[in-house]
């Protein structure tokens, strides 16, 4: 945050100037809505003869660890759930020209990948979420706002790249339902794991 500007809010709100106020002269000052949003977050809404700071969130190193943990096992999950499905597809239709070999030590590694990390996801989600509900201040984590971005950002590459794939094939007249069912899967699950950690960003914002 700008020094200037967190000066600036300061004073005007040490004149009992409103924040809706001091938003509006920002904005004609050309700045920007997330840049005075965060230094008007800075100070509580508490009626005081001075600015009142408000507190921000402590990033232990446990929270890392376990925030690190939980994205690492969604990964894990998503990627060993569309393994699976894949072989399902291989198996249901192969492909006459590549007869289908079931590898079943990836079958094994992707079943075991799946009972072990979607339950830990599931559980340190359950964790923080009640941790959130305790302190909603730690909703505003950096290490969770960064991950959560980082994996938007993978979905969505593995959305756009599924979507030039599919146009491809279909250009050059290479579509099987056996193609198209794969392609959907990873459609699917990238976009339900984009879809929520979005919708999940909005509520934030909102709130």
């Amino acid at each position: 945050m700008s020094l200037d500007l967190n000066l600036f809010v300061k004073e005007a709100l040490a004149h009992k100037i409103a924040k809706s106020e001091i938003r509006e002269t920002l904005r004609k000052a050309n700045w920007q809505d997330d840049e005075i949003t965060a230094a008007l977050d800075a100070y509580a809404d508490v009626d005081f003869a001075i600015p009142v700071p408000r507190r921000k969130p402590y990033l232990s190193a446990r929270e890392a660890f376990v925030y690190l943990v939980l994205f690492v096992c969604l990964y894990i999950s998503a990627g060993s759930f569309g393994t699976l499905v894949f072989e399902f597809i291989g198996r249901w239709l192969p492909d006459a020209l590549q007869p289908y070999g079931s590898s079943l030590t990836g079958v094994r590694m992707a079943v075991s990948s799946l009972i072990i990390a979607f339950p830990i996801y599931l559980w340190l989600s359950s964790l923080m979420m009640k941790a959130i509900r305790r302190d909603p201040e730690k909703k505003s984590s950096k290490i969770r706002k960064w991950l959560t971005y980082v994996t938007l950002f993978v979905a969505a590459g593995f959305i756009i790249g599924d979507l030039i794939t599919l146009l491809f094939n279909l250009l050059g007249g290479e579509l099987t339902v056996r193609f198209v069912l794969k392609v959907v899967t990873v459609l699917v699950i990238a976009g339900l794991i984009f879809g929520y950690y979005l919708w999940d960003l909005r509520k934030e914002e909102k709130s």
